[in-house]
């Protein structure tokens, strides 16, 4: 017999942002703000200018194809059982879900690979083993106790900054969790990684926002008190030392500080972001020069394009 839904996760299930009217309306993403807090001329070519350039890779298609297959695994998981989850083809689903999204961004690259076959092979055979680690170890990272699955891909639409009600903040929230005996919700969102996070990595601003943001939005959005969200960054990871003595873990959970003073830098970064870019008409006609350097030169879409871009890579 299936539980009973709380009202709190019917209301949140049921909930449609509004639709944007893009004649007056602007949205922006935790994408927008990381790059233009990277390098505001790339922004600008990109969300501005719409000169947009092919940015996928094999590592984007994989995380998009893992991210569907545990979606789905939960859903089933949560709606009905982990016996039922468990009877799920998930090769199958997630070698449909890879060669379906490598199509798709192979058709927006001009019809040209980005890869190699013997690439997306080593990718694929990487999925199944972190696949089948967390069917075996599910019970470890989600619990039916108390328990319930809001939902994947739960959608925030907020006005971030009351000065600029044209500029909407949008974003899709992975996993959302509610355990009803604490009522506590757990914003959960999923990451692929050849290794895991590193210290550096977990300290990095630039990756904490965008959960802090997202547990921010979602309270405001939902009317729930921001001390009931916990937020958790769920990492997979591709390669484990494989002739390690101990257990290496495949799966990596980080829970990122997101108090008050960390929550009021990010909501700091997202003011600085609109005033700088946005005014009541829309995005302002300014130039943005070139946060040149050779960490964002290097891995710029636009490098070596002199006429969009006049900064190479630094040294």
């Amino acid at each position: 017999m299936k539980k009973k839904l709380p009202k709190i996760v019917k209301d949140i299930r049921e909930y449609k942002p509004e639709e944007i009217n893009y004649g007056y309306q602007k949205n922006i993403s935790f994408s927008q703000l990381s790059m233009f807090t990277q390098c505001p001329h790339r922004w600008a070519l990109q969300y501005k200018d719409g000169k947009k350039r092919f940015t996928s890779s094999i590592h984007t298609v994989f995380g998009s194809a893992i991210h569907h297959v545990i979606q789905h695994y939960l859903d089933v998981m949560y709606d009905k059982s982990g016996a039922v989850a468990d009877r799920e083809d998930m090769v199958d689903m997630f070698e449909e879900a890879l060669r379906g999204e490598y199509k798709t961004q192979y058709k927006k690259n001009s019809n040209q690979h980005f890869t190699t076959s013997q690439e997306m092979n080593e990718f694929y055979q990487d999925g199944l083993k972190i696949l089948d680690y967390f069917k075996k170890k599910k019970s470890a990272y989600f619990s039916k106790k108390g328990w319930y699955l809001v939902g994947c891909e739960i959608p925030v639409s907020i006005v971030p900054n009351k000065r600029y009600p044209n500029v909407i903040y949008q974003g899709f929230l992975d996993v959302v969790m509610y355990h009803e005996p604490t009522n506590t919700f757990k914003i959960i969102d999923l990451k692929t990684s050849t290794k895991g996070w590193n210290d550096y990595t977990k300290k990095d601003e630039s990756k904490q926002f965008q959960l802090i943001l997202y547990k921010q939005y979602f309270a405001d959005q939902f009317n729930i008190p921001v001390e009931n969200i916990e937020v958790e960054f769920f990492i997979v990871k591709r390669k484990i030392w494989e002739d390690s003595e101990f257990p290496i873990k495949r799966i990596q959970i980080f829970q990122p500080p997101s108090g008050k003073n960390k929550t009021g830098k990010a909501l700091k970064a997202v003011d600085n972001f609109i005033n700088e870019a946005f005014d009541s008409n829309g995005m302002k006609e300014k130039d943005y020069k070139p946060n040149g350097s050779k960490w964002n030169c290097t891995f710029c879409p636009y490098l070596g394009d002199g006429k969009l871009c006049s900064e190479g890579v630094h040294s």
